[in-house]
């Protein structure tokens, strides 16, 4: 006799806001803790009762199953607003809030597949995309171009069946199979939403014929567009994006097996806020640099043991004009924490600069500077508003980079003011002058 599934329990939670009370068992807290460290979610024992607890997301959200529990973290933001700055953030198709918005679902996994279901209807109107797939196979008719070396090497030249290379025209393309794995990574979680479950089903119908192909989810594969497959993009990006949000896995063993779809704010908000400003400055990533992307390594002290990673870093020609981090954090509580003004103020000194930037989102700090005692430097805040669609958030960065632009100039005047005069500039020396005298 089988035994019946467990049902799933359900438990809805903010990004940076304390939850009531929640009864969890010794094997829920476990598989939570488990799938997402205390660095991501906070669990502290509840007063009065045993056995429970209140959740404290940080800047993870998204949505999880592990332990037969299904948990949603919502953002601050909301998930149709942090989607759209998420496929902007990755360099794909240019998303607008309103097309994530939809009335009827609010976790991110139905989110995702109504959104998916939308531009596959819209890609798929014209017609299922077909392409030229490159086969070899034996065949007993000659088809394409016969590989004479292989027929020698397996066959000794014997008769049919003959190896052969030709293009295959078929639906089995790369296009179509990111599409068909996004749609059943969605499919495989219990999706609230009946519409989005029958837009996938919709979805996989379409793509019967198309292999489900597995994926690096860190970097799914990027098809070349041109004419015939231009009305495939909008599809295509989501597919990418909905592969990369999926890679989440347990990351302590195997003990709590867990599955969802998220997405942390903080790297979303510095990758969102880098590519954002090159465009907006028209910088290219090796002037103005991220953490990752750094031209050398960076240190606080001579000896080179204390390592310093800014999040942004504007060079020329080998000089750093300018520094700054980002930050997506609840700063707004207690405002700039001290910890944050000590960083920017060691990467400053350690590049030699006249100060550094701060930028949070806008509701975690307010903007402002401090100019710091005795070392003669200045900080800056800035603080972005993520509020709107795509559009007026990229509007607001423009005022943002005027303000990144002005301290790299900053930079460049001191920078002047401190090099040593030319030769030919500099004052005449006592002999010099003597000389000069006596002719």
């Amino acid at each position: 006799m089988m035994t019946p599934a467990r049902a799933m329990r359900y438990l809805d939670l903010q990004e940076w806001r304390t939850s009531d009370p929640v009864r969890l068992s010794a094997a829920e807290r476990g598989a939570l803790r488990a799938a997402l460290p205390p660095s991501e979610l906070g669990i502290e024992p509840a007063d009065g009762a045993d056995g429970t607890y209140h959740l404290r997301p940080f800047s993870t959200v998204g949505a999880l199953e592990v332990g037969g529990l299904s948990v949603l973290i919502r953002p601050k933001i909301d998930i149709p607003q942090t989607l759209s700055l998420a496929c902007y953030a990755s360099d794909l198709a240019r998303f607008q809030r309103a097309d994530f918005d939809f009335a009827d679902a609010d976790a991110l996994p139905d989110i995702l597949s109504l959104a998916l279901s939308r531009h596959a209807r819209r890609a798929f109107s014209r017609g299922l995309l077909h392409g030229y797939r490159e086969e070899e196979d034996a065949l007993h008719a000659v088809r394409g171009r016969v590989q004479f070396s292989e027929m020698i090497r397996r066959r000794f030249g014997a008769p049919p069946p003959v190896d052969v290379r030709y293009d295959e025209f078929t639906d089995d393309i790369l296009e179509n199979r990111l599409v068909k794995a996004a749609a059943a990574r969605l499919a495989a979680t219990r999706l609230r939403s009946r519409d989005a479950r029958r837009g996938l089903g919709r979805i996989a119908a379409t793509l019967d014929n198309v292999s489900l192909a597995e994926f690096r989810a860190k970097d799914p594969p990027q098809p070349r567009f041109d004419r015939l497959n231009e009305h495939y993009r909008g599809v295509v990006s989501l597919s990418r994006l909905i592969l990369r949000l999926s890679a989440f896995e347990s990351r302590r063993g195997t003990a709590a097996r867990a599955a969802g779809f998220l997405i942390n704010m903080n790297d979303l908000f510095q990758q969102f806020v880098t590519r954002a400003l090159r465009e907006a400055l028209g910088a290219s990533d090796t002037a103005l640099r991220s953490d990752a992307n750094l031209p050398r390594r960076l240190t606080l002290d001579e000896s080179g043991r204390v390592s310093l990673k800014p999040d942004l870093t504007w060079w020329e020609g080998g000089v750093c004009r300018f520094v700054g981090d980002v930050k997506y954090k609840n700063a707004a509580d207690g405002g700039i924490p001290n910890a944050d003004l000590y960083q920017t103020l060691a990467y400053a000194a350690a590049l030699g600069l006249p100060g550094g930037m701060l930028i949070y989102a806008k509701g975690e700090a307010d903007a402002g500077e401090y100019a710091v005692r005795r070392v003669g430097k200045r900080l800056r805040v800035a603080a972005l508003d993520l509020s709107g669609d795509l559009d007026a958030v990229l509007k607001r960065v423009k005022v943002l980079a005027r303000a990144v632009a002005e301290t790299r100039n900053e930079a460049r005047r001191e920078y002047a003011r401190n090099m040593p005069a030319p030769a030919y500039l500099s004052p005449p020396t006592a002999a010099a002058s003597m000389s000069s005298a006596r002719r």
